[in-house]
């Protein structure tokens, strides 16, 4: 023994002195490109200096004396604190992905090398005005010089992967605007509808279309607004897994002076996407005394507040879901394929070869075309008897960067509405609120107007028919200024009644989100920033609360073994809040996907179900139909001999829901709690390899949180998998016309992607929690707040 000892302390003590000396390495290794924050930093192309304020939440508030040292700043700034995220971005716009992950983003690369965002982009940048392309070029130069300054000595995700930062262009700006705006796209999955209709009878198929009559709450109502005038996501899922989706759905309101205890407006807005490390936004504050005072979100890789407020306005915004995007099959010539028909005559395709390099040092020589209406997207979806084409709004005329621009300086109603005037592709219902008492909303959204009516499916494509022939002008669009309720409010539902003479959209989010929030601002007469707190963070769902009212009373468990006695009496007086500390929201969500299962995989067959449980909205259109129509035709099970009814479905879906979380969880029912279930993991993408998060620390969870897609807190997860969220609220921001510096906010990660920044991740706790900061605007309220001072100096 004392031999054996002998040998192993001197071997242990080796392995103590290499792991130290491994944390050490690896501990100096993320160290590498730690942002400066104090002291002084002289940059080529400034005219005066510039001062950079960060506060104890690592928000910069940026104070120049001209806008071309304003954008030189924040390129720099940006560029110290998410510059692999800007160049993880441009990389998706550019489809150069497969260059640092691998042969398997081969064919995402193409997907995104068609849609030519680089193209529009340029062109943008030749057409507009020339204080917007000197904002670009001072933002590129900022960029650049952070990169030039830091030559070997980059952020750990580009020593991990071995490549180093090119240098940022104008163009590269504009291009995230474009991906924006086809993240934002609806229509895209509408070729699984193609599949249920081959495999369904037209009265299964109808039942699982979204019906907008069954919508009943709009954002607008057309007939009583007198401001108005007359398949699987393929490829694009590797982006969700990145965590570079965009915008899924959002929140916004805001209440009038009269509802407000300050008796000034309060406009709150929580925009929803993807969770991710960094998350997507970044807090910033930017100052050129007498020009633009703007404080908000600005997006890793551009320039300006996306959304936010400035001295006079404040403004949110939530997504519109127009229908912007069809398919259409195109007749090919039989003496040349690379001809199609349109209108009698035989057009060539576009066709252009791609050379797609990979990190696995393979050159993969792609090509793909294009029609007059845009890319072809057979292969790409996947479909080899036809050649599909797409036509969608981002191929349109449109500047949005030129609308933020204009409205981070717009001082009234009118000024906001000029800004929005460009801004098409991108489709936003966005909130306003201002100093001088107003409120509003309006619908900015490039709206094609067809030569038919709305319809599901591929549009034969060889004439123009089927074609957009205009977008419907702004002044048309739908908008509300001080209504009589005292509150604007929008949550991705239904845009406008049916009596509104164009189409607008199809795939809305259901009413769920949007009928609480209208619930709580008419049950009460005055709010205050607390109040909104408590909104933005309500947990109580509506869908919930439907299913107990219609549903609950017709589930049988007399005579039942005991575990489903058990877990009935979890129902029993439950109110719909979907707090994590309760059993009967686990039971809820697991029966309703229950439901889905007895409902609807018998007529469809495995595999079809499989596909229509992937899709992010059908199985959510499909029980929101159900919970509409209990006497629907896919209730009866073709699998037995009795005919089945919405009784039977209930029961059965009850019990399979307790037997599941008797067998995967605990079988106690009490022990079934939410939080259990629900869970979210921040997760930087190089996590994937696990020894990278434990070495690094890059994630952040699980946490158990309350909630769920159908509730104001937002937090979502694929069918089956709670213990998974993926989306939820990107910010949180109160913002109170009566005092800027009472603006309250919150981000699920932190102001710095960099890992061994103290401003990574540090907003994690208040945000899990539904907690806040405040965001200091005034002067005084920002030198109160500073914890780190740099300046930015010309470099002679």
């Amino acid at each position: 023994m004392k031999r054996t000892r002998k040998i192993l302390i001197p071997f242990l003590i080796i392995l103590v002195f290499v792991l130290i000396v491994l944390i050490i390495f690896a501990n100096r290794f993320a160290q590498k490109g730690l942002p400066t924050y104090t002291g002084e930093v002289f940059i080529s192309g400034l005219e005066d200096s510039v001062t950079v304020l960060r506060d104890r939440n690592g928000t910069p508030h940026i104070f120049a004396s001209n806008e071309t040292d304003l954008y030189t700043a924040v390129g720099y700034v940006m560029a110290q604190e998410r510059l692999w995220q800007m160049d993880l971005l441009r990389r998706v716009t550019l489809g150069r992905l497969s260059e640092i992950f691998g042969d398997d983003f081969v064919e995402t690369d193409l997907l995104l090398r068609s849609l030519q965002y680089s193209s529009k982009s340029k062109d943008l940048i030749n057409q507009s005005p020339i204080h917007v392309i000197e904002a670009l070029e001072a933002y590129a130069n900022g960029v650049n010089q952070f990169i030039e300054d830091n030559s070997g000595n980059y952020p750990l995700e580009f020593n991990l992967l071995g490549y180093e930062p090119e240098k940022w262009e104008p163009y590269h700006s504009i291009n995230l605007i474009g991906y924006m705006a086809w993240d934002l796209k609806s229509g895209w999955d509408e070729l699984v509808l193609e599949q249920m209709h081959q495999k369904l009878d037209s009265a299964h198929y109808i039942e699982l279309l979204p019906q907008s009559a069954r919508f009943k709450t709009s954002v607008f109502s057309f007939s009583e607004n007198e401001l108005l005038a007359s398949n699987k996501l393929l490829e694009l899922g590797k982006l969700e897994k990145l965590g570079l989706d965009i915008f899924q759905g959002s929140n916004n309101w805001a209440v009038s002076g009269n509802k407000s205890i300050t008796g000034k407006p309060i406009l709150a807005n929580d925009m929803h996407l993807s969770f991710g490390v960094p998350g997507i936004w970044m807090q910033m504050h930017q100052t050129v005394p007498g020009k633009v005072n703007v404080s908000g979100l600005a997006l890793p890789g551009q320039p300006l507040i996306i959304v936010g407020h400035n001295e006079k306005i404040a403004w949110g915004m939530t997504n519109t879901y127009v229908d912007n995007l069809d398919y259409y099959e195109e007749k090919i010539n039989p003496e040349d394929s690379g001809q199609y028909q349109y209108n009698g005559e035989w057009l060539d395709f576009v066709v252009t070869t791609e050379s797609i390099k990979s990190s696995s040092d393979s050159v993969f020589i792609k090509t793909y075309k294009r029609t007059h209406r845009g890319p072809v997207v057979s292969e790409i979806k996947k479909v080899k008897d036809r050649v599909l084409s797409v036509r969608w709004v981002g191929d349109e005329p449109s500047n949005e960067l030129l609308s933020i621009y204009r409205v981070n300086r717009a001082g009234n109603w009118d000024e906001f509405k000029d800004a929005f005037r460009t801004f098409h592709s991108i489709s936003q219902n966005i909130a306003y609120a201002d100093v001088n008492g107003n409120i509003g909303i309006y619908a900015c959204a490039g709206v094609p107007v067809r030569k038919r009516d709305a319809i599901f499916g591929v549009l034969p494509g060889w004439t123009d028919e089927y074609d957009w022939t205009r977008l419907v002008p702004f002044e048309e669009l739908p908008h509300e200024f001080n209504p009589e309720r005292g509150f604007v409010s929008s949550a991705n539902n239904k845009t406008i009644d049916d009596s509104y003479p164009h189409h607008i959209g199809t795939w809305y989010a259901m009413p769920y989100r949007i009928d609480r929030i209208r619930e709580l601002l008419e049950e009460q007469d005055i709010f205050s920033i607390e109040d909104f707190k408590r909104i933005q963070n309500d947990t109580y769902s509506t869908y919930a609360q439907q299913f107990m009212t219609d549903l609950f009373p017709l589930i049988h468990v007399s005579g039942a073994k005991s575990l489903y006695k058990e877990a009935y009496q979890q129902f029993e007086n439950w109110d719909g809040n979907m707090a994590k500390d309760l059993v009967a929201p686990a039971l809820f969500e697991t029966t309703m996907f229950m439901m889905l299962q007895n409902t609807y995989k018998d007529e469809m067959g495995e595999e079809l179900f499989e596909i229509f449980l992937q899709n992010r909205k059908l199985p959510r259109i499909a029980l929101f139909n159900l919970l509409s129509d209990t006497n629907s035709v896919w209730l009866d099970n073709v699998s037995t001999k009795e005919t089945e009814k919405i009784t039977d479905i209930v029961t059965n879906s009850f019990m399979d829901a307790a037997d599941y979380l008797a067998e995967n969880f605990k079988k106690k029912p009490a022990s079934w709690k939410w939080g259990y279930l629900h869970q979210i993991t921040l997760k930087h993408p190089l996590s994937e390899v696990d020894a990278l998060d434990k070495i690094f620390k890059l994630n952040r969870g699980p946490f158990s949180v309350s909630g769920s897609y159908h509730t104001i807190a937002p937090f979502s997860y694929p069918l089956f998998t709670a213990d998974n969220i993926i989306h939820g609220a990107s910010h949180r921001h109160i913002y109170s016309t009566a005092s800027w510096d009472s603006t309250q906010s919150v981000i699920p990660t932190g102001n710095s992607g960099h890992v061994k920044s103290e401003f990574y991740m540090d907003q994690t706790d208040l945000y899990i929690n539904g907690e806040y900061h405040d965001d200091p605007f005034s002067a005084e309220a920002v030198q109160k707040a500073e914890k780190y001072k740099l300046l930015l100096l010309p470099l002679e």
